[in-house]
C-alpha cells in the first residue's frame, strides 16, 4: 500500500477540518518567492494567477515583508475611534492617484467595500441599480444582489436591492435601463471573472453621460482591474499615461469607485472612494467597520504603492502584458485574447478550459478557468521575462496535454 504524500496528507485534513465552499483544493501551497510558489512535496511553480489578481508585488517582497513588520512592531490595531498616519496617508494617496478629490472608506476585501459603496447609493434617496450581465461584485448578500450570476445568486434570494442587468457593453440597453429614478449605474472597466470581458470604446464614457442625465451616480467596481493590474493605475483612466499625467481631467470621472484585491499585495484590505460630493453622503451611524483602516494594512498598500512606482512596475506590466497576449494568440487553438497589462483572458476553439487548467498545473504553472472555454491570468506584477518566455514556450505541450493532441 502507497503511503500517502505529504501534499496528500494536507489534502485530507482540509476536507475534515473545513467547510466545502470551495471544493477540494488544488495543492497545498508552503511558500513563495517572487512569481514562484511550492507544495508541500516541494514541487514548484510559475503563478499565473496571483491569489486571483492579489498578488502584486508576488510572493516575500522585501519591501512590503519590511513595512508589515516594522508597522506591527509600532502599532498593530486602533479601533475607528482613533486615527493612524497610514490611514489618512493611504487615503490621501488613493485620492492623488484617481486625480480628484473625495473620501475613502476602508474595508477589508472587495465585497465589503462594495457593501459600502452599495450602503452610499441608497443615500441618494433612489434605491434602483442598473449593473451588468456578466458582472461579479462579491459574494455577500449586498454584493450578490448586484452580481448576475444565477448559480450564485438562486440559492440566498431573495436577495436586497431593486437591480436591474443589462448586457454589458451594449449602451443602448444601458440608456433604456437607467431613469430619473435610478441611483446607480455599477460597472466594472473589464469584466473579470467572465474571463476579461473588454467593453467597447466609448462605452464607459456613455455610462458617464446617462449617468449624469438622470442624476444617477456612476460606480467603478476597480477590484481586480485597479492598482496597476492593466499597466495605469485604474482602468477607467485613459491609456494616454503621459498626456493624463499632464491633463488629469482627460479622465473618466466616476462618483464611486472600489479597490482591493492588488491593493495591499496579499494583506486583507478594500476601499471604497466616494469622488466629490459622493464622498459625504455616508455620514456618522451609517456604515462602520472594526477592522477597516487597520495600520499594518494601510501600511502594507503604502509600500505596495510605492513599489510599483519605483520599481516602474506600470510599464513592465504594459511591455510583458502585450508579450504575453501576442505569444498566446499565436496558436491556432485559441481563438480570441484579450485584456490589458497583466489581466488577460483568452477563448478556446472548444471548452476545454478545465483540462487546459489541470495540464498548466502538471507543468508546473498555475492559471484559471473562469469558464467553461475561457482562461485568465492575473500574475503578479513583478512577473519576470524568463516566468513569461517558460510559459509560453510550455504553452503548446498543454494544450496538446489537455486536448489529447500528442504526434
Amino acid at each position: 500500500m502507497t503511503a500517502n504524500t505529504p501534499e496528500q496528507e494536507w489534502r485530507d485534513r482540509y476536507t475534515g477540518a473545513l467547510m466545502n465552499t470551495f471544493g477540494p483544493p488544488k495543492l497545498t501551497l508552503t511558500r513563495g518567492q517572487g512569481a514562484h510558489v511550492w507544495d508541500e512535496d516541494g514541487k514548484e511553480y510559475v503563478d499565473l494567477l496571483g491569489g486571483i489578481a492579489v498578488n502584486a508585488l508576488g510572493h516575500a517582497h522585501p519591501a512590503l515583508v519590511e513595512a508589515v513588520t516594522a508597522q506591527l512592531s509600532t502599532l498593530g490595531h486602533i479601533s475607528n475611534f482613533f486615527a493612524s498616519e497610514p490611514q489618512v496617508e493611504l487615503a490621501e494617496k488613493l485620492l492623488a492617484l484617481l486625480g480628484t478629490e473625495g473620501r475613502v472608506f476602508f474595508t477589508n476585501s472587495g465585497a465589503e467595500a462594495n457593501e459600502a459603496a452599495f450602503k452610499l447609493t441608497r443615500r441618494t434617496g433612489r434605491t434602483h441599480v442598473v449593473a451588468a450581465e456578466g458582472g461579479f461584485h462579491g459574494r455577500t448578500m449586498g454584493a450578490l444582489a448586484l452580481t448576475s450570476k444565477e448559480a450564485y445568486r438562486t440559492p440566498f434570494e431573495p436577495l436586497p436591492g431593486d437591480v436591474t442587468f443589462v448586457p454589458y457593453g451594449d449602451v443602448d440597453a444601458l440608456a433604456a435601463a437607467v431613469t430619473d429614478r435610478t441611483a446607480a449605474i455599477l460597472l466594472e472597466p473589464m469584466q473579470g471573472e467572465a474571463g476579461v470581458v473588454v467593453p467597447p470604446d466609448g462605452y464607459l464614457a456613455a455610462a458617464r453621460a446617462i449617468a449624469t442625465e438622470h442624476g444617477a451616480l456612476l460606480w467603478l467596481d476597480e477590484v481586480q482591474t485597479g492598482m496597476g493590474r492593466v499597466g495605469r493605475w485604474f482602468a477607467h483612466h485613459s491609456p494616454l499615461v503621459e498626456e493624463v499625467a499632464q491633463q488629469p481631467s482627460r479622465n473618466l470621472t466616476p462618483d464611486i469607485v472600489t479597490v482591493a484585491k492588488g491593493l495591499a499585495g496579499g494583506f486583507p484590505i478594500g476601499a471604497c472612494i466616494g469622488v466629490g460630493q459622493a464622498g459625504k453622503l455616508l455620514e456618522p451611524g451609517n456604515h462602520g467597520t472594526t477592522f477597516g483602516g487597520n495600520p499594518v494594512a494601510c501600511a502594507a498598500a503604502l509600500a505596495v504603492i510605492s513599489t510599483i512606482e519605483s520599481e516602474g512596475l506600470l510599464e513592465h506590466v504594459t511591455v510583458l502584458g502585450q508579450k504575453l497576449r501576442d505569444g498566446l494568440a499565436a496558436d491556432p487553438r485559441v481563438t480570441e485574447v484579450r485584456g490589458e497589462g497583466l489581466l488577460i483572458g483568452l477563448d478556446l476553439a472548444s471548452e476545454a478550459s478545465a483540462a487546459v487548467t489541470a495540464a498548466a498545473l502538471a507543468r508546473g504553472f498555475i492559471i484559471n478557468n473562469p469558464t467553461p472555454g475561457r482562461i485568465r491570468l492575473a500574475p503578479p506584477l513583478v512577473l519576470t521575462q524568463d516566468d513569461v518566455n517558460a510559459f509560453l514556450a510550455a504553452w503548446p505541450a498543454i494544450l496538446d496535454d489537455a486536448l489529447g493532441e500528442h504526434s
